[in-house]
């Protein structure tokens, strides 16, 4: 059994490497590394050379022997959903589960939908707290730290809300200065700024709070530790591993493989067993 993995910040690579050897043991890792997608994205957004370059690590990945893909770049999700519809084997979105969670998390509960308001206006002055987790119950907050994941990570949360039939707003922000600081090395500003971020949507000084925060990028996942507010704050590391492991995990546990007989989501298609190979690592980076 063979996971590949796609990535575009190479420190990230070991991160993911044990995530996925715990939840799926004995399996194969193989990592492609190409921070060069991750650099033009943000300079010029996912033009075509970025697209092309998603779509030749994953066919790479797949000609080599992985059963299902995990691609850990929010910033490239698209187009990896895109090129995933050439492939027989299942590409997992990093993002796609907390995306989700998201939109489930955001749904108003059964009580205030049953109220059928006006359900964001008080019929009283002393109904205002209630108005606003009401206000706060389809509100969710998207937080990056860089533009280029904005984009993706928005328009998937607000697809995931849809299929619900959740009216979630859904607003996204740049945490300023946390990408300056980890390029820098200095991770602990990058979690500091990204903590105060989350504490500031989860309790504003003015509006309502967010039903639910969502770190789109994998690397702010550790920042999510520290900022200690009651709010849900979602991150993606746990959830695509998690899903990498369903989609590499037999569903007759007799039959090896036998995955390949399951229905999978449209455009990822079934597993294909495979010979395993070893646990390697490619860069690549172009001008």
């Amino acid at each position: 059994m063979i996971a590949g993995l796609l990535h575009t910040v190479p420190a990230l690579a070991p991160t993911f490497d044990a995530l996925v050897a715990d939840a799926v043991p004995g399996a194969h890792r193989q990592h492609v590394v190409d921070a060069w997608m991750l650099e033009t994205a943000i300079a010029e957004g996912v033009t075509p050379a970025v697209r092309d370059r998603v779509a030749s690590h994953l066919r790479h990945l797949a000609d080599s022997g992985a059963d299902a893909i995990l691609v850990t770049c929010s910033s490239i999700g698209e187009a990896a959903e895109a090129a995933a519809a050439s492939l027989d084997i299942p590409v997992v979105r990093v993002d796609a589960a907390m995306a989700a969670e998201a939109a489930r998390l955001a749904s108003p509960s059964p009580a205030s939908q049953a109220n059928n308001s006006p359900l964001f206006r008080p019929e009283t002055p002393s109904d205002g707290r209630k108005t606003q987790e009401l206000l706060a119950a389809g509100r969710i907050v998207v937080l990056a730290t860089n533009t280029a994941t904005l984009g993706p990570t928005t328009r998937l949360i607000e697809r995931e809300a849809a299929a619900r039939g959740v009216a979630a707003v859904v607003t996204a922000t740049v945490v300023e200065g946390a990408a300056a600081a980890r390029a820098a090395g200095d991770q602990a500003t990058h979690d500091r700024l990204i903590a105060q971020a989350v504490r500031d949507a989860a309790e504003p000084d003015e509006g309502p709070a967010a039903a639910v925060l969502v770190l789109a990028q994998a690397s702010m996942a550790p920042a999510a530790e520290s900022a200690g507010v009651a709010v849900p704050v979602l991150t993606s590391p746990a959830g695509g591993v998690a899903r990498l492991a369903a989609a590499l995990t037999p569903s007759d546990p007799g039959t090896p493989d036998a995955s390949a007989n399951r229905p999978a989501p449209p455009g990822s298609g079934g597993i294909s067993p495979r010979q395993p190979q070893t646990h390697t690592t490619s860069q690549a980076h172009t001008s």
